[in-house]
């Protein structure tokens, strides 16, 4: 007998037109009642767990008649029934997390779920802020020895942060690696204002850099993360954002495979759970906020074989972390083949992006997470784990340089100077494993 752990309702007609529930073997059902038909009913019956014997028992009788009722009626029955069976209501978003698994060197799609679909990218963010000052530095505008200055408008921004007081200053190196580890909102303005001088002007560089990159989901208003509702990107552009910073900047490696920062006598460690717990995790980035939940962009290199995954709008760090390393390993032991499809090829959608604010901070984050958890149960008390793995920290030292004021805004970068060097586009190889399928090079947006 299954057990219903939640009932998720279509847009077009809350309480009826489409109900969708999970067992507790994670198996997503859906059912779309007619009005009163005796199979639907039995159905239905059957989803609210109860006795598939019973077909004149009284159970049977109220949903017979409640979907016999008129609509408006229908709708207020329904969800009192619910109640008096046991049963929560969560908004369909609940299922809303997108997953994507590239092949990093065929650009090969090997798993892909609502790819296209608009989504808040959080902290994400920060990868293209670093891939704009990593083009920032190969252009010669700035050097990893760069001063980066705390500013107010830098001291004002609410955390994640580093806490550096006004007029600090730092390397780019250093500014470089509590973006990506610590995830520090204070310095990712501080970049901004030290790369193109003022954080209005990067955010312009940052979407240009988006556009060249094909990443036709994705725009920018801030150089962080934090929530803006116009700040939008999806899991098929993170991951072309995830393969040009590894094709095009291999010599940062390291930043994004550090997992510990030191700074002023305290630890402050990546969120990135998979660099300690799953071999082979060699970065990137994670995030989170209220309307987006938690994302990330992850890469592992294992067996000869080099993945890119993405997750977003997981409902806690541990089912963002087991569901990539859940997607890295059923392809690393063979479960999964790949689709054959280019990560390029991946249509976003025009819909609006999820805002997971109420499930994930709101008044029914509760239940929700109570649903995600019967629904992918991996790293729980007494369930497996992908992540078990025991691997030492990777750690960075910063060293502030003290205080610094009026130090020159880096000269503007020449008009002809390219956004990537060797060309304005995503270079990937000329066949996807063996299926002798060509790679066209991701277009510009127009």
């Amino acid at each position: 007998m299954r057990t219903a752990i939640g009932v998720f309702w279509s847009s077009q007609d809350p309480c009826i037109s489409a109900c969708q529930y999970v067992d507790g073997s994670g198996v997503v059902f859906q059912l779309l009642p007619g009005r009163g038909d005796k199979k639907t009913v039995e159905n239905f019956s059957e989803m609210l767990s109860l006795k598939a014997g019973s077909k004149e028992g009284w159970e049977w009788n109220l949903v017979r008649s409640i979907w016999s009722a008129p609509k408006g009626l229908r709708c207020i029955f329904f969800r009192l029934f619910l109640v008096l069976s046991g049963v929560f209501l969560i908004s369909p978003s609940v299922l809303a997390t997108p997953a994507l698994l590239v092949d990093m060197v065929t650009g090969e799609v090997l798993q892909a779920r609502d790819a296209g679909q608009p989504w808040h990218p959080a902290s994400l963010t920060k990868l293209t802020t670093a891939i704009v000052t990593f083009q920032a530095i190969d252009n010669g505008a700035i050097n990893l020895d760069t001063p980066v200055i705390i500013s107010a408008a830098a001291r004002r921004a609410p955390p994640s942060k580093s806490g550096l007081p006004v007029d600090t200053a730092i390397t780019m190196r250093d500014a470089l690696n509590l973006l990506i580890v610590k995830s520090a909102n204070d310095v990712a303005i501080a970049i901004a204002e030290t790369v193109s001088g003022s954080v209005e002007k990067f955010v312009d560089e940052m979407n240009q850099m988006a556009a060249t990159l094909g990443m036709s989901a994705t725009n920018f208003t801030n150089p962080h993360g934090l929530h803006d509702r116009a700040q939008v990107t999806s899991a098929r552009d993170m991951a072309l954002l995830g393969l040009s910073i590894r094709r095009h900047f291999p010599q940062y490696a390291s930043l994004f495979a550090t997992s510990v920062v030191k700074l002023s006598g305290n630890d402050l460690r990546t969120h990135n759970n998979l660099l300690t717990e799953f071999a082979g995790t060699t970065g990137m980035k994670t995030g989170f906020i209220c309307s987006a939940g938690l994302n990330m962009v992850a890469t592992v290199e294992r067996n000869g074989r080099k993945l890119l995954a993405v997750v977003l709008g997981a409902s806690s760090a541990r089912e963002r972390g087991e569901l990539a390393a859940k997607m890295f390993s059923d392809y690393l032991n063979g479960q999964r083949a790949g689709t054959g499809m280019l990560v390029q090829n991946i249509v976003n959608t025009t819909d609006a992006p999820v805002d997971m604010r109420a499930n994930i901070c709101g008044a029914g984050a509760r239940e929700y997470v109570a649903a995600r958890e019967t629904a992918f149960p991996y790293g729980l008390a007494g369930q497996p784990s992908f992540l078990t793995a025991e691997v030492a920290d990777r750690v960075y030292r910063v060293r502030p340089l003290g205080r610094l004021r009026d130090v020159p805004v880096p000269r503007p970068r020449p008009a002809n100077a390219p956004l990537l060097r060797g060309g304005s586009k995503l270079e990937l190889v000329e066949t996807v494993a063996a299926t002798a399928v060509p790679l066209p090079l991701p277009r510009p947006r127009p």
